[in-house]
């Protein structure tokens, strides 16, 4: 059996040329379509249908709560400038934990996919299944909150299905991609649509006396940030697929210059709608902003509502898996994570093993999952790295002037970029010191415990203890080691 094993190895790895060649080249097949979809679809999820009520909590006022929606596009869009000259110096996958190994060294961006790959991405995967169970099952509980088992059960079905997809064929989930973004975009243009038509009837009650209200915190305006930036996340999502972008020095910045104000329009547009069937009390109180919506203004097919909603999530979802799993990946081609997640699929020629690693993941943060909770956990953490990879680009206009940069943006940008990170990690901290910061930053450096010895130092008895494991993982899946790029 042991001698079987190692010839299957060793006839994987002369084979190795062939699935890499073809991962980097054949599979490059998503275009400028899927590249706009794949960050439309992704950035449009739950957030636009669930967070209005978090923002406008922690804003105080209409006024402010809609400036801060079209303040975070703002911010997402110079967040991606910088991302489109990184993406387009760097054309690697993997997103900041390219960026920043470039920049900083192995250990900070060790620290980054320690961090994303084990907390970061798989939660964010949980939070937009557990909103996709908890619209899908509602209906069938008319009344009355769904039951916590059906919600988290229908939550894990989900993450299983989205996995399997992805698995399955890079051309298949770009597809389902695309279908889902259209079915989002349909139904937001249905909602501002309904809200246009309010406005032109007088509805305008709620927004005359738009900054009548209390004033904020710093610390609650950050709050408000954190929740009107969630529903943005996802603008960094193509550059988790770099390699796989079809001429992506042109559809890289393009797709993100058309995507992310096309959703910033939106979200605005959409909260507007909002504000003209409710009032501040009223969309706090509602326990689904945009079924509520729908009920006042579209019976009787409200229905519609909840079901795109439902699309909207299952779309968002699929899209945070695909580009999951594509850091996974690259993290453990670097030898940042165990090698069996760096291979792929002999058939498929998928990143199989990281895409699965990271939906057993998502499954066991669904277990014990509060939403709240996991949002400010999920922001607090991602915008440390996200300013660490905006200061990479400042760091490497000095440190590698030699590099190509099809895309320049100011450096302003950046520095901008830096600042507003160091903000929204810190004000909510000296506003309101909770525990889940400190557990969030004992996690981050806890990376450390296993970086010395396993990547640092190499130690032999954990390559020999892996080395039978990866062989049987290997012929369960069938999955193959692509060609080191070094």
């Amino acid at each position: 059996m042991d001698n079987f094993l190692l010839n299957f190895t060793e006839d994987s790895i002369q084979e190795s040329n062939i699935q890499y060649h073809f991962f980097h080249h054949v599979c490059a097949q998503v275009g400028l379509l899927s590249g706009i979809c794949l960050i439309v679809g992704t950035m449009i999820g739950s957030g636009i249908f669930i967070s209005p009520k978090a923002v406008l909590l922690y804003s105080g006022a209409v006024g402010p709560c809609l400036l801060i929606w079209a303040a975070c596009g703002v911010l997402s869009t110079l967040g991606a400038l910088c991302y489109a000259e990184l993406g387009t110096m760097i054309t690697k996958s993997g997103g900041e934990y390219s960026y920043l190994m470039e920049a900083f060294g192995s250990l900070v961006a060790y620290l980054y996919s320690w961090t994303t790959v084990m907390v970061l991405k798989p939660s964010s995967f949980a939070i937009i299944t557990l909103s996709f169970a908890e619209y899908a099952s509602t209906p069938f509980y008319p009344g009355c909150t769904p039951p916590i088992v059906v919600t988290k059960c229908l939550s894990a079905a989900a993450i299983l299905l989205i996995v399997g997809v992805n698995c399955l064929s890079v051309k298949l989930a770009s597809y389902v991609q695309n279908f889902f973004t259209a079915a989002k975009l349909f139904i937001i243009l249905v909602i501002v649509g309904a809200g246009i038509v309010m406005l032109a009837q007088g509805k305008t009650e709620t927004l005359s006396n738009a900054f009548d209200g209390t004033p904020s915190s710093v610390g609650a305006i950050g709050l408000a940030f954190y929740n009107g930036l969630w529903a943005y996340d996802g603008w960094n999502q193509l550059n988790f697929i770099t390699e796989e972008l079809k001429d992506p020095f042109r559809n890289l910045p393009l797709a993100i210059l058309i995507g992310i104000p096309l959703v910033s329009v939106c979200y605005v547009l959409v909260n507007v709608a909002y504000f003209t069937v409710m009032t501040t009390t009223e969309l706090l109180l509602s326990p689904a902003v945009a079924v509520t919506f729908g009920d006042r203004v579209l019976y009787p097919l409200s229905w519609i509502v909840p079901l795109f909603v439902v699309f909207s999530t299952f779309g968002s979802a699929n899209g945070s898996c695909f580009t999951a799993g594509r850091l996974a990946y690259v993290s453990g081609r670097e030898g940042h994570m165990v090698k069996i997640l760096s291979y792929i699929s002999l058939k498929r020629y998928t990143p199989s093993p990281a895409l699965i690693f990271n939906g057993v993941l998502s499954i066991f943060y669904i277990i014990p999952a509060d939403i709240n909770t996991l949002i400010n956990y999920f922001s607090f953490a991602q915008w440390v790295f996200y300013g660490l990879t905006a200061l990479s680009l400042i760091v490497m206009r000095f440190t590698r002037k030699e590099l190509h940069r099809p895309v320049k943006v100011p450096i302003v940008i950046a520095g901008l970029m830096v600042l507003v990170s160091c903000y929204l990690v810190l004000a909510p901290i000296i506003d309101k010191p909770d525990l889940e910061y400190l557990y969030c930053t004992i996690f981050i450096f806890s990376g450390l415990l296993f970086y010395y010895p396993f990547i640092y130092r190499r130690v032999n008895w954990a390559r020999k203890l892996m080395r039978p494991i990866t062989m049987h993982l290997q012929l369960l899946m069938e999955v193959v080691p692509p060609e080191k790029t070094e």
